[in-house]
């Protein structure tokens, strides 16, 4: 519920051509479901709902074509905490969410500077009928070092948290790793994604990640991603 195959929206997938190989390495991995999630951020893409889902019509031809209709692809967005989503929810626009009976709607922050408007955007994300998942949690800067304050967002405010797997692997720093851990440890993971943009990425899940003692762990806990 968290990746970057669609083509040519992001800093994900490219080429048609590469989504499909990005969807082929991830079916090998055994994924039968994806709800690709491509960035929404003011300053760098302003993806619609309309484009986002043209580009999903488009890869799930080509993958039909290319023997890999048997994955299920789904699309959502992944939506960048900043005045231009503050915007869409004043104004009521659509916000592409993912989930059969509820509407989850991926979000993110700068890794290194706490938004100001935080706590006001999850409200109102919530008044507005949307459950906010946070995205990496494990890989905001400014959250080291301030673990009860990240897990109040969980506990407090309701925001479900979704681990990118490869933090296991030490794949983005130790400390992701060590943050991603004691989420696992303390059972505050409700989602895990991959994050694919490229495959390093599935190139690290299959050789690294698979094999860590934590992802043993993380797969015995009550995850959600199955109910999607």
């Amino acid at each position: 519920m968290h990746s970057h195959l669609l083509p040519g929206l992001d800093d994900g997938a490219e080429t048609l051509a590469h989504s499909l190989e990005l969807l082929r390495e991830l079916r090998t991995l055994g994924f039968r479901k994806l709800v690709m999630t491509p960035h929404i951020m003011g300053d760098f893409y302003k993806n619609t709902p309309t484009e986002i889902r043209a580009a999903l019509t488009t890869l799930q031809a080509a993958a039909a074509e290319a023997d890999l209709g048997d994955v299920e692809l789904e699309c959502a967005a992944e939506y960048y905490l900043d005045e231009w989503l503050g915007r869409k929810l004043a104004d009521g626009t659509e916000l592409l969410s993912f989930g059969n009976e509820y509407k989850y709607i991926l979000i993110e922050t700068s890794y290194l500077n706490e938004p100001f408007n935080l706590q006001s955007v999850i409200f109102e994300l919530k008044a507005a009928g949307y459950r906010p998942v946070l995205a990496h949690p494990e890989r905001y800067v400014y959250f080291y070092g301030r673990f009860d304050d990240l897990k109040k967002l969980r506990q407090e405010y309701g925001v479900l948290f979704q681990l990118n797997l490869n933090s296991l692997a030490g794949y983005y720093s130790p400390a992701a790793r060590q943050v991603a851990e004691k989420l696992i440890d303390e059972g505050l993971v409700d989602f895990v994604g991959t994050d694919t943009h490229h495959l390093r990425h599935t190139a690290a899940l299959a050789t690294k990640t698979v094999k860590s003692a934590y992802f043993r762990k993380l797969m015995a806990l009550p995850l959600l991603n199955n109910t999607l």
